[in-house]
């Protein structure tokens, strides 16, 4: 994604007058999640895309012009820098203590994405092989004040037993890098028998996504989230890293404005999506969203 120099969009919580950063250094300190340990992620996330990039992993990019630019082939956003270069950004948005910075926030990019949807006897009709089916989908809100951002994690748990699958079952975890903070809370979340038993009603911890297996080309932190086109990015990256890594199953899911979420399983065909609802839930703002993408045979 083309890495913007004027800020279009402010990213704003209108109804709580708190911008997104605001709300991600809240869920930071609320979930103890310490600065070092957000700048840790967003320099795995630079390194991971970084890597995949040279490797031709993300070669799912169709060039454009832009004047004064040039051609753009490839996202210029992703800067693997050093530790203590990251250390030494100021706060963003929490001033003077904050823990959000420029460096493990996502930035603002000009960019679009489109996929095309259908179902399986059509895709066969039209001669065309397909990368995955949509398994499953799911939205799920929260309270905005204080959970905007925790979306992923109330949704990972539900999607699963919705479609009858657990955390082992998947091979592909790809989650929406609003701020390193906001991943690492909803993981810790995740993880938390005190967090599920009070406001997820549950017995215990759900557990987290396997690390091995989570955002490994990189997320929006490196590549960048262009509002709008960051469900899709995300569904391609799950089905070409299931093709990649020789994987079944994959889960997406993201957090957004609202305190909204949505959340998905790739099916083997989409005639229980009715209508427009598998396109509805690849982005949907002011919503996040999740899946679970199943790999189609032979892909």
């Amino acid at each position: 994604m083309l890495n913007s120099s004027r800020r279009l969009l402010n990213r704003t919580a209108l109804s709580l007058r708190l911008t997104m950063g605001h709300s991600g250094d809240r869920l930071a300190a609320a979930f103890k999640v310490s600065r070092q340990e957000q700048d840790d992620y967003a320099l795995r996330s630079h390194t991971l895309a970084d890597k995949a990039f040279k490797a031709g992993l993300l070669n799912d990019i169709e060039p454009v012009t832009v004047p004064k630019k040039g051609l753009i082939d490839r996202d210029n956003g992703i800067r693997v820098g050093t530790p203590e270069q990251y250390a030494k950004l100021k706060p963003a948005f929490v001033k003077p203590y904050g823990t959000v910075t420029a460096a493990n926030a996502s930035f603002l990019t000009d960019g679009a994405s489109a996929c095309l949807l259908m179902t399986e006897e059509k895709a066969k009709q039209l001669g065309l092989k397909p990368k995955a089916y949509l398994r499953e989908f799911l939205y799920v809100s929260q309270d905005p004040k204080d959970q905007l951002l925790l979306g992923p994690a109330y949704a990972t748990p539900r999607i699963l037993e919705k479609a009858g699958l657990t955390l082992k079952d998947i091979d592909v975890f790809e989650f929406h890098e609003a701020f390193a903070g906001q991943i690492l809370a909803n993981l810790k979340a995740l993880d938390s028998d005190w967090f599920a038993k009070e406001h997820m009603k549950r017995s215990g911890k759900y557990g987290a996504p396997d690390m091995s297996k989570f955002n490994l080309w990189g997320g929006s932190l490196s590549i960048g989230h262009p509002f709008g086109a960051t469900g899709v990015r995300l569904v391609t990256t799950t089905a070409n890293r299931l093709i990649k890594e020789d994987g079944k199953y994959g889960l997406l899911a993201a957090c957004a404005a609202g305190g909204i979420t949505s959340i998905a399983i790739a099916m083997v065909t989409h005639e229980e999506c009715q209508d427009w609802s598998c396109r509805e839930a690849l982005d949907c703002p002011p919503a996040g969203h999740a899946m679970i993408v199943e790999r189609y045979p032979g892909s």
